[in-house]
């Protein structure tokens, strides 16, 4: 199953699609992170969050684990949500679904300011390009 949730709010639906992905709605209700190896939320009121399945239906989440978060007063309702479903099998994305990561990978770099693309690559980064080629060229 994808990492996807809806906002109820703006209405905006967000897919995290890489371990590291962390993707906010456009309002900033709620965000995902995770991609398919764990599924973590992020909600100022999480009754504003909804799990969204791969053929577009809303599922019924437990949530485990409540973290406060200690923000500055604009954030200062904001809770992590942390929800490990066992029940949930993550999914392997196919080749096009990779391919599909890859040619966003390359849209968001391409977006960067030019001061950006003069900065070093961390570890982190090189290190996830490189699982993202890996996989691709598995599959």
């Amino acid at each position: 199953m994808k990492n996807r949730a809806k906002c109820k709010i703006c209405k905006c639906i967000i897919e995290s699609f890489y371990r590291d992905d962390y993707v906010t709605c456009e309002c900033g209700e709620i965000a995902v992170e995770g991609g398919t190896d764990f599924y973590k939320v992020i909600a100022r009121d999480f009754s504003n969050f909804l799990r969204i399945d791969d053929e577009g239906n809303e599922i019924v989440i437990t949530v485990k684990e409540e973290i406060p978060l200690k923000l500055n007063q604009k954030q200062e309702n904001k809770v992590v949500k942390n929800t490990y479903d066992d029940s949930i099998e993550p999914s392997k994305p196919n080749k096009e679904e990779l391919l599909k990561m890859l040619d966003r990978f390359i849209e968001s770099l391409e977006k960067l300011p030019t001061s950006a693309m003069s900065q070093p690559v961390t570890h982190y980064d090189l290190l996830s390009t490189l699982l993202l080629i890996s996989s691709i060229l598995r599959s």
